[in-house]
């Protein structure tokens, strides 16, 4: 799983095609690719990762707070196109991105934990739909995250 995060003042995504718009406040903007092999063990170490990652400034300035621990809200977005392999030749193969199934589901479960376990609000695009993601980047702060794979790291 990867996950590009920004810090941001506020973000909003739109899907025109399906009537869909999401916003949020000052937070992280969270693009985020499931790839083949992800389970529910990358699910979780993300979504705990993602809110917990210390990128907001505390009093002194210094990179030290969560978006726990700044009430901040979280904007998610599908992007399996980070799951792009661009070493041979000029166009990107997405083989190694998870079958579309199984990347909305832990797309969703990735959500779904940040709300229910982690406590952060969670406005979100639309899998597979063509969006336009509008930002302010804070800082800026921009934080890419990769689950460890499981020979890696062991009990993931």
């Amino acid at each position: 799983m990867i996950a590009v995060v920004q810090r941001v003042r506020g973000a909003a995504v739109d899907a025109p095609a399906e009537g869909h718009h999401a916003a949020i406040g000052p937070g992280a903007v969270v693009l985020l690719a499931v790839e083949s092999g992800d389970g529910d063990a990358e699910v979780r170490w993300m979504a705990r990762k993602i809110a917990h990652l210390r990128i907001f400034p505390d009093d002194a300035g210094r990179m030290n707070r969560s978006v726990r621990d700044v009430a901040g809200e979280i904007l998610l977005i599908s992007q399996f196109t980070l799951a792009g392999d661009c070493t041979r030749g000029n166009r990107p193969s997405f083989v190694g991105a998870a079958e579309p199934e199984e990347g909305r589901r832990l797309y969703e479960r990735v959500g779904i934990l940040l709300e229910s376990e982690e406590s952060v609000p969670v406005g979100r695009g639309r899998f597979g739909a063509a969006m336009q993601v509008a930002l302010v980047n804070d800082g800026p702060v921009t934080i890419i995250l990769r689950t460890p794979r499981r020979e890696d790291r062991p009990g993931l």
